[in-house]
């Protein structure tokens, strides 16, 4: 009895006998079908898996059971630019491509990761955004403007959502891995923005609420400046940063912040503001220093003599500086016992000359002075006495004058050379020298007056 199973048989003695194959076992179809029907179907645009088979310097071959193997070229391995193909696959590893062509020019099959891997991401990314969770990647590139951050796809984070604070130097965060908030999207002009400040301002609310929580006006605190800009410079106080103004900078006019301070200066801050509901800080250096208005009132009194510079002609006067950023005003009716028209014919700018402190109100800042009751004499603010020499005092320390007009000139410029300063004299262009001659011709007109009338 023969055996019509597909499977052979064995004899009467148990010798196994092979099944015969004939034509039809193939049910009428040729051998070419028969092959190609075991073939994996493919399509432009297709999503396959296949197994690394050969990785080549410019090209790695993938098995995906398609009649050849594919060929996914270096560049379509990664969206990161310049690798080693050898660096992101390897012989055995089964990965995901998509098809680019069936048939190339040269008849090949040609596959791309990276726009497979960049498939899968959208769906992924789109995803996230809807629920507004959080992205994490590598960052790969610094391009003009931000980073390029690997999520899948090139994502794009603009420099200044890189941190709470605008970062200048954005090369230390190549490499590193970083989380963000996607805040645009848009498949059609393949455009992906990220924000890392975003997410660090959600992760960092309750800490700054905390720390905001904590902070009262008038604290003193300890900070590191984080930048300096126009308009003053920001202190990071150890959980956020403050602003210190460019008015309480300095006691003094400040040009700009950064001649008081630089980044990285760890200084002493006093809390003036916290803005809780906009999460501000407003801070000031000057309280922390000694107020030069009030350390020349406790040093100084009213009928005083002080040494000073003419820094500015006004039509009711002069000003005239006494102290390190402390400036009085000489009204024209002090500037001299006889009637003055014009601030110019008594004084110029740049000239020093002893005043007399006639009224002196620290609450309002203002120092009035008199080059007219300073004629006349006085007691002379101590700190002047042992620059000027025992020549220009009586026994009881009133101020008398020196010898020569020259006498005082040198002595005030030897006061500001120990300050480390130049004096007006010194700064003049040659041939301007002649101020105190000026003014020496000045008063004699004046007092040659009354002999006349």
């Amino acid at each position: 009895m023969t055996d019509t199973s597909e499977f052979g048989t064995f004899d009467s003695d148990g010798n196994y006998i092979p099944r015969q194959i004939i034509d039809t076992d193939l049910g009428g179809v040729d051998i070419e079908e028969a092959y190609t029907s075991t073939m994996v179907l493919v399509e432009d645009g297709q999503l396959v898996e296949g197994t690394v088979v050969r990785v080549d310097q410019d090209e790695v071959l993938l098995d995906i059971g398609y009649k050849s193997e594919g060929v996914i070229p270096s560049r379509e391995l990664s969206i990161r630019n310049d690798i080693d193909p050898s660096d992101v696959v390897s012989m055995g590893e089964k990965i995901e491509a998509l098809v680019i062509t069936k048939e190339d020019k040269d008849g090949r099959l040609v596959l791309s990761k990276k726009r497979a891997q960049y498939e899968r991401a959208w769906g992924k990314i789109e995803e996230l955004k809807e629920a507004d969770g959080i992205v994490k990647g590598l960052v790969i590139e610094v391009v003009k403007g931000g980073l390029i951050v690997d999520i899948g796809l090139r994502g794009f984070l603009p420099a200044s959502l890189v941190e709470l604070r605008r970062v200048r130097d954005l090369q230390p965060y190549i490499g590193k891995e970083v989380e963000a908030k996607i805040i645009e999207l848009d498949k059609n002009r393949n455009n992906v923005v990220l924000s890392r400040r975003g997410w660090l301002e959600e992760t960092q609310k309750e800490q700054r609420g905390a720390f905001l929580d904590n902070l009262k006006p008038g604290e003193r605190r300890q900070g590191v400046v984080s930048s300096v800009v126009n308009f003053g410079a920001f202190v990071d106080l150890g959980g956020m940063d403050g602003l210190v103004h460019v008015s309480e900078l300095s006691w003094k006019h400040v040009d700009h912040p950064s001649a008081v301070v630089s980044v990285g200066d760890e200084i002493d801050v006093e809390v003036l503001e916290v803005d809780l509901d906009r999460e501000r800080i407003s801070l000031s250096l000057k309280a922390t220093q000694q107020d030069p208005w009030q350390e020349f009132a406790s040093g100084h009194r009213v009928g005083e003599l002080v040494y000073g510079r003419v820094t500015k002609l006004v039509p009711f006067g002069s000003f005239v500086q006494v102290g390190d950023g402390i400036e009085g005003l000489v009204h024209i009716s002090e500037m001299s016992a006889h009637h003055v028209d014009l601030p110019e014919q008594v004084v110029t700018p740049g000239e020093e000359l002893w005043v007399k402190i006639i009224d002196l109100d620290l609450q309002r800042r203002r120092i009035s002075l008199s080059i007219k009751q300073a004629a006349e004499g006085g007691d002379v603010a101590a700190e002047y006495q042992e620059h000027f020499g025992e020549h220009a005092y009586d026994s009881d320390g009133n101020y008398i004058g020196g010898s020569e007009a020259s006498e005082g000139q040198a002595a005030w410029e030897e006061y500001y050379a120990e300050q480390g300063e130049t004096s007006e004299s010194e700064a003049l262009p040659e041939g301007e020298e002649g101020v105190e001659y000026e003014y020496e011709y000045v008063e004699e007109e004046v007092s040659a007056e009354p002999e006349t009338i």
